[in-house]
């Protein structure tokens, strides 16, 4: 028995929890990068939402065409619609801008809050406790199937994401000298913004919406090890691997035997870091500015 919780219950979550922090972690890695500012994440662009509503579309109405796969699928398919939709919004004479997709993603992730808010009028009493348990985020469920479903999504976008490591650096220079020194710069968003949908639709597909770690890891390596993409991407993916596993341990272990659900103990935990790294923000630039 102890060898059938170790390997069928306990391994599968400690794994789903690695690669959910880890696409978590690169995903914030690369939109801070996007973006050019150390307080972005995922979450900017809509691919939260965009599974949420998804997620909760699928649970509210009862379709179960994927069996119990889903609402996984349709979470994961919600998000990379969600963020070609704001990409393709922001879009304007072949160029988009970073302040115009920012407002653009805030605005989606408000019609997706609306259209969450009328499903759960619309439910029954069973549908909104199922769909404030994944809002919440967790990885409870967690078996070999739902890894190895996420695995290819991880594996892949992990691969590919250090390779614009040279890229991001540039284009931190700002748009004009990353474009003088021959970087396509709107080339480079498109396939980066498409990776960050992969990566975070994935996760959120498999664990539900879980904050924080996305914006907190990729901003704390900076911190200790400076703004380097080359060590800052790949250390952010194993970052994250890092603190979810952790996470999820204290979120079994502090209330046991009940279960704290993990979005909420990250939130709880990130919060503060959040305002502190805000905090810092203005005071190294001397205002709000």
């Amino acid at each position: 028995m102890a060898e059938s919780v170790l390997w069928n219950v306990r391994m599968p979550r400690v794994v789903l929890a690695v690669l959910v922090g880890a696409c978590l972690g690169c995903a914030g890695a690369l939109m801070q990068g996007v973006f050019g500012n150390p307080l972005a994440d995922p979450g900017v662009i809509g691919v939260s939402s965009g599974g949420a509503v998804g997620a909760v579309a699928v649970i509210v109405s009862g379709v179960r065409v994927f069996g119990q796969w889903t609402a996984s699928v349709a979470a994961f398919v919600g998000g990379l619609v969600t963020v070609f939709a704001v990409y393709l919004m922001s879009r304007s004479g072949g160029r988009t801008e970073v302040l115009t997709l920012v407002l653009t993603g805030i605005a989606v992730n408000a019609l997706g809050g609306a259209l969450i808010g009328i499903l759960l009028f619309l439910a029954d009493p069973v549908a909104v406790n199922e769909v404030a348990f994944w809002q919440l985020g967790s990885l409870s469920q967690a078996t070999w199937p739902q890894v190895v479903a996420v695995l290819p999504f991880a594996v892949v976008g992990l691969v590919v994401a250090p390779r614009f490591a040279g890229r991001l650096d540039l284009l931190a220079l700002g748009e004009g000298p990353a474009r003088h020194l021959g970087v396509d710069v709107e080339r480079l968003r498109l396939a980066l913004i498409t990776l960050v949908a992969v990566l975070t639709a994935a996760a959120v597909a498999v664990s539900g919406i879980i904050g924080f770690v996305g914006l907190a890891v990729p901003h704390l390596l900076r911190m200790a090890a400076g703004p380097g993409h080359r060590f800052l991407v790949p250390g952010s993916a194993l970052g994250g691997g890092v603190v979810l596993v952790g996470a999820d341990l204290a979120a079994r272990t502090v209330a046991a035997p009940a279960e704290l659900p993990l979005g909420v103990l990250t939130a709880l935990l990130g919060s503060p870091v959040f305002f502190w790294l805000l905090r810092r923000s203005r005071l190294a630039r001397g205002g709000w500015a």
